[in-house]
C-alpha cells in the first residue's frame, strides 16, 4: 500500500510532508531543493530508499517519496544506518542555504545583500523539470549551480513551460514525429509564490491591447531562487493562457508575446517581490525586453529617456550564444508596435523610440533582438575566444565605420558544472587518488596530479561506466519492444547488439544542419569496412533531436536513422531516442570517444565535449568553440579548419584517416593486462584540460569578476554604446 497523496486542500509539498514519518519528514525539503542533485550523499540517501525504482524514475525523488509505500518508510525512520546519512544530508542542506563562508562573500564582502537577476528563456537544471530544449538551457542550469556554490547571490528568471518541449518518437522510416511532453506538476519541485495573506503574487503585462496576468513558481537551486512565470490563469483571455505553455513554439508571433512577458512580466515580478537587483544578465536576446522595461520605469519615474537608458546600460550584462545572423531573433516592426505600444502608453516613451533601440541596419522593418541588447547593456560577450571573434564581426555593423576587431564584445568561454556531469565513480576515484575538496580547487598543479592517477583504475572506472550505458540501451530497447513501442526491425538499431569491448563513438547533441551528424555517412563503403573490422570494429551511437520546424534537420536525422537499419553495419550503428539530460549524463560518461563535427565557426562553445572530457572521454573535433582553446595535441583529436569546406568531404575525409590511422589503434593496442596503454593517457589529458579551465565554476568566478561587480559599484572602463 502506498502512501496517501490525494488532500486536494494541500499542496504537493505538504501533502508529501504530512506523509513522511516526522522523524524523516525532512526528505521534502531535500527533494524541493535541486541542490541534492549535485550532492553525492542526497542522491545515495535517496537511492537507498528504492534502488530500483531511483534508477527506473530517472532520479526523481518527489516521484519516488510519493510511490514509495508508507510501511518502507516507516521502516527507514528507524533504520540507523538511514537516519545517520538522512542527518549528514540534512546537515549539508543546512549549509548549503547559507553564503556566509562562499567564495563571494569572502572576495567580495562590500557586495553582500546585492542581488544580479539573471533571465533566461529555458533552464535545464535536471530532466525531472523538462523545461529546456538543449544547451542555451543546460548551460543556464550550470551557470546556477556553480553561483550556487560560489555563494553569488543570483536570481533567476524564466518560463514555466507547463507542456514542455515535446518527447521524441521515431517512425519506424526515421521520421521525427514530436509527441507532447506533459508532466504532472506534483511530479517537480516547484512551489507557487504567495504573498503574506497566501494569495498567489500576479503581475499585469498589457500586450495586443489586452491585459494578461502572470503568476509565478520558485524552483531552489542551491542557493539560488529561480522564478518561472506563467500565464495559464482561468481570467486571461483563452488566448492567452496557453502563451507560456509551450517552449519556442507557435512560431514568430507566440515567440514575441513570450520574449514580451518574460522580459516585461519579470522584472514587474521582481518588483512585487521586492527584490531590487543591482544588476542584471541577459543570458541571449531572447530576454531583452528586461531591459526595456527597465527603461520604461525611470522614464515613468520622470528621468529622460537619454539618462534612463544610460542607467540601464550601466547595469546589464548581455551574453550572445548564436554565431549565425539567422540565429539572432528579430521581429516585424508592426508586430512590436502592436505588442508593446499599449503597455508603453504612459511612459513617457514613444514607440518610435523602443523600435529604434531594436532597428539593425541590415535588417530593415525588423526589431533586432541582439541590437536591443547591444544598445542596452555595456558589457556583453560571446562564449568562447572564436565566438568572441564572430560575433564582433556579426556586430560590427552596429558601429558603423569601426573595425570589427574593435567592437566592444568580449568573451567568457563556457564551462560545465563539475559535480552534474562528473560520474559519481569518476569522482570518487579522483578523491582517492587527490584527496578531498579536489573538486573545489581550479589550479593547474592540481590538475597536473590527474596525470599521476593509477592508470588501471582509471581504466576500470571507465569500464564501468560503459558497462552501465550499455545496459541502460539493453533495457530501453527492452521496454521499448515490450510497450509495443519498437518493432522487430528497430531493435537492432536501438541498441541491442553493442558490445562493450568495441570502440564507441558518441555523437549526441541538436540535430543542426551545421553540426553535421551526417558527415561519416557520405562515404558509406569506408564507413561500413571501419565498423565491421573483424580485428578492431567500432560503433557509433547517435542521439539527439531536430528542432520541430526545422525540416532539414529532421531530414539529416533521418538519414542516419536509415543506417541504423542496414544489415550491412552489423548493427553497430545505433540511434537513441529522446535525447535530454538523464541519457546525455549516461552518453558522455560511458563512450569512448566524443564526436563534433559543426563547420567552423559555427559552433558558438559545444558544451557536451566538455562534459565528456571530465569524464575521461577525449574529442574528435573540427576545431571550432571551446576546442580552439581547449585541444593541444594530447588530450584528443582535431580537423584542421582549412580543411573545413563547403562539401565537408575534405573534413569527412580527415576524420576517417585519424579514425584509421591512430584512434582505432591506439584504443586497440593493448599491454598484458588488457590495459590500452596509449589510450589511457589521452583520456588522462581530456580530464587535465577539461578540470582546470572549463568548469562552471571558472566561468561564473570570471562573470563575477569581471561582469557582475562592476556592473553594481561601476568601473573606470569607457562607455561605448552602438549608433542609436
Amino acid at each position: 500500500m502506498t502512501a496517501p497523496f490525494d488532500t486536494p486542500a494541500m499542496t504537493p509539498r505538504e501533502t508529501l510532508t504530512a506523509a513522511l514519518p516526522p522523524r524523516i519528514a525532512g526528505l521534502t525539503e531535500l527533494a524541493f531543493n535541486l541542490s541534492w542533485s549535485w550532492n553525492s550523499g542526497a542522491r545515495e540517501l535517496f537511492a537507498s530508499i528504492d534502488s530500483a525504482r531511483w534508477h527506473t524514475l530517472c532520479h526523481n525523488p518527489i516521484t519516488l517519496l510519493q510511490t514509495t509505500a508508507a510501511a518502507r518508510l516507516h521502516q527507514l525512520a528507524e533504520d540507523t544506518d538511514f537516519l545517520a546519512r538522512y542527518d549528514r544530508a540534512m546537515e549539508w542542506l543546512v549549509a548549503e542555504r547559507s553564503d556566509a563562508l562562499t567564495w563571494f562573500a569572502r572576495g567580495y564582502p562590500h557586495a553582500r545583500g546585492q542581488t544580479i537577476a539573471y533571465f533566461c528563456a529555458e533552464f535545464g537544471f535536471h530532466n525531472s523539470v523538462p523545461i529546456y530544449s538543449g544547451g542555451l538551457g543546460v548551460l543556464a542550469g550550470d551557470h546556477c549551480k556553480a553561483a550556487s556554490d560560489l555563494g553569488v547571490p543570483l536570481v533567476g528568471v524564466g518560463i514555466f513551460y507547463r507542456d514542455g518541449y515535446f518527447d521524441q518518437e521515431i517512425r519506424p522510416d526515421g521520421w521525427q514525429e514530436d509527441a507532447p511532453d506533459s508532466f504532472a506538476l506534483s511530479s517537480i519541485p516547484i512551489t507557487q509564490v504567495v504573498d503574506a495573506h497566501g494569495e498567489p503574487v500576479v503581475v499585469t503585462v498589457r500586450t495586443f491591447d489586452r491585459d494578461v496576468r502572470i503568476r509565478a513558481w520558485r524552483l531552489d537551486v542551491g542557493r539560488v531562487p529561480i522564478y518561472l512565470l506563467d500565464s495559464d490563469l482561468p481570467d486571461n483571455h483563452e488566448d492567452d493562457r496557453p502563451l507560456l505553455s509551450k517552449l519556442y513554439a507557435g512560431g514568430p508571433a507566440t515567440r514575441l508575446r513570450q520574449e514580451w512577458l518574460l522580459g516585461v512580466g519579470g522584472v514587474r515580478l521582481l518588483r512585487a517581490l521586492d527584490i531590487e537587483p543591482a544588476a542584471w544578465h541577459a543570458n541571449e536576446g531572447h530576454a531583452g525586453f528586461m531591459m526595456t522595461e527597465r527603461v520604461a520605469e525611470l522614464t515613468r519615474a520622470g528621468h529622460t529617456a537619454t539618462n534612463a537608458i544610460r542607467a540601464v546600460r550601466d547595469t546589464t550584462v548581455f551574453t550572445t550564444h548564436t554565431p549565425v545572423p539567422a540565429g539572432h531573433d528579430h521581429f516585424d516592426v508592426r508586430d512590436v508596435d502592436a505588442c508593446a505600444s499599449s503597455d508603453w502608453a504612459g511612459s513617457g516613451l514613444s514607440t518610435d523610440t523602443l523600435l529604434a533601440l531594436g532597428a539593425h541596419p541590415e535588417a530593415p522593418g525588423r526589431f533586432h533582438m541582439t541590437a536591443l541588447c547591444l544598445r542596452l547593456s555595456r558589457r556583453v560577450n560571446g562564449v568562447s575566444e572564436p565566438h568572441g571573434h564572430v560575433s564582433r564581426a556579426l556586430c560590427a555593423p552596429l558601429w558603423p565605420g569601426r573595425a570589427p576587431t574593435t567592437v566592444p564584445v568580449r568573451h567568457v568561454t563556457n564551462g560545465v558544472h563539475l559535480a552534474t556531469w562528473m560520474a559519481q565513480p569518476m569522482i570518487h576515484l579522483l578523491t582517492e587518488e587527490l584527496g578531498d575538496n579536489w573538486g573545489h580547487h581550479r589550479t593547474a598543479d592540481l590538475w597536473e596530479r590527474v596525470l599521476d592517477v593509477d592508470e588501471m583504475k582509471l581504466w576500470r572506472t571507465h569500464r564501468h561506466l560503459k558497462n552501465i550505458l550499455h545496459t541502460m540501451v539493453r533495457e530501453r530497447a527492452r521496454h521499448g519492444f515490450a510497450q509495443h513501442d519498437l518493432d522487430a526491425s528497430q531493435l537492432a538499431g536501438s541498441g541491442v547488439l553493442l558490445d562493450p569491448d568495441v570502440l564507441t563513438i558518441g555523437f549526441a547533441r541538436r540535430f543542426a544542419s551545421y553540426k553535421r551528424a551526417n558527415l561519416l555517412l557520405r562515404d558509406v563503403d569506408r564507413l561500413r569496412a571501419l565498423v565491421t573490422n573483424s580485428d578492431r570494429p567500432v560503433q557509433l551511437v547517435f542521439s539527439g533531436k531536430a528542432h520541430p520546424a526545422d525540416i532539414p534537420g529532421k531530414t539529416m536525422l533521418q538519414d542516419v536513422y536509415q543506417y541504423t537499419r542496414d544489415p550491412s553495419f552489423q548493427g553497430r550503428i545505433v540511434f537513441l531516442e529522446d535525447y535530454g539530460m538523464h541519457l546525455a549524463h549516461l552518453l558522455v560518461q560511458g563512450v569512448d570517444l566524443w564526436l563534433n563535427l559543426p563547420r567552423v565557426p559555427l559552433e558558438a562553445s559545444g558544451t557536451s565535449g566538455m562534459k565528456a572530457a571530465l569524464n575521461g572521454v577525449p574529442q574528435l573535433s573540427t576545431l571550432d568553440g571551446w576546442w580552439v582553446e581547449a585541444y593541444d595535441g594530447t588530450n584528443g583529436w582535431a580537423i584542421e579548419p582549412e580543411l573545413d569546406d563547403e562539401t565537408g568531404a575534405a573534413t569527412a575525409d580527415r576524420a576517417f584517416e585519424l579514425l584509421e590511422q591512430d584512434i582505432v589503434p591506439r584504443y586497440y593496442t593493448r599491454n598484458a593486462d588488457h590495459l590500452p596503454m596509449h589510450w589511457v593517457p589521452v583520456m588522462k589529458h581530456a580530464i587535465r584540460v577539461a578540470g582546470s579551465r572549463f568548469t562552471a565554476r571558472r566561468m561564473v568566478e570570471q562573470y563575477a569578476r569581471e561582469y557582475y561587480v562592476p556592473s553594481v559599484f561601476g568601473d573606470d572602463a569607457p562607455d561605448d554604446p552602438p549608433t542609436l
